[in-house]
């Protein structure tokens, strides 16, 4: 039924079709389990239960209910058809959904619908049966639409007046952090401005640097590559203008070294190692 407020005779009506339809479908048709034993080893609980059967199995099976109770049991269950049931608690859900919130003109209008578009025959609805994720609602207990929030007010800030100032302090110093806003401004204000101020600059902080990023980012390029690319000289598309670079990696000069005082070639003294 979900958890709107329901009001009125024919919402009642409506909730007692509801009821009556899921009490004969659960005691007939939907088996439990039942706890047949439970015992603690040390931390650990051990719970054993018995078959899973349906009210109506156990009360038959049940030693003390009389035999003309079940015999009517028995006669009832025969009477009923599940998929009946089911389609019966899918419409009295959607009526009930259509109830909610709603003024009586609407809430009959919507009922008169859902009352069309009901399925014609049980074997229509069972067609659909385990088809209601991909076409719609996934369970049938009515759940409200979503409403969107309200487009909160901004409220003035206390930082409205100086939002200038602050900004001519960033562009001087860009790593300028909230604590030293916050003291320049106790300074020039000290009956307005104080270290509780120090979260509205931080936010503050925080939309400005973002902003300034979002510029960076939606300006375009200044070039375009392919007139670099079209440059004498240039080397490739990104933006390298000048001379050829050479072929080869230049030589490194030979590193020499001293060796008592004298000086000794490295390069010379390992070819000549090599031509040895």
């Amino acid at each position: 039924m979900g958890y709107g407020r329901f009001d009125g005779l024919e919402t009642a009506r409506v909730m007692g079709r509801l009821y009556a339809a899921a009490r004969l479908y659960v005691n007939f048709f939907q088996p439990s389990f039942k706890l047949k034993e439970k015992r603690r080893e040390g931390a650990k609980v051990i719970k054993r239960y018995h078959a899973p059967l349906t009210t109506y199995q156990r009360a038959l099976a049940h030693p003390k209910v009389a035999v003309a109770v079940k015999k009517r049991l028995r006669d009832q269950y025969r009477l009923l058809d599940p998929i009946a049931l089911l389609a019966e608690i899918r419409a009295t859900q959607e009526e009930l959904g259509n109830l909610v919130d709603r003024r009586a003109g609407q809430a009959h209008g919507q009922q008169r619908a859902c009352t069309s578009t009901a399925p014609a025959s049980a074997a229509t609805f069972a067609k659909t049966l385990g088809k209601t994720v991909k076409v719609g609602e996934p369970r049938a207990t009515h759940r409200r639409p979503h409403r969107p929030y309200k487009t909160r007010i901004r409220m003035p800030s206390k930082l409205d007046p100086h939002i200038a100032t602050i900004q001519d302090w960033l562009a001087a110093q860009p790593q300028l952090t909230a604590l030293a806003i916050v003291g320049r401004l106790s300074e020039k204000y000290p009956d307005e401005f104080g270290t509780r101020q120090h979260s509205i600059v931080q936010r503050l902080l925080r939309a400005l640097r973002r902003k300034a990023a979002e510029q960076l980012v939606a300006q375009e390029p200044l070039g375009d590559a392919r007139t670099v690319a079209s440059l004498p000289g240039s080397v490739d598309g990104t933006g390298y203008v000048g001379p050829d670079p050479p072929t080869a990696p230049p030589t490194e000069p030979a590193r020499t070294t001293t060796k008592h005082n004298r000086p000794v070639d490295i390069g010379s003294s390992i070819a000549t190692a090599l031509s040895g």
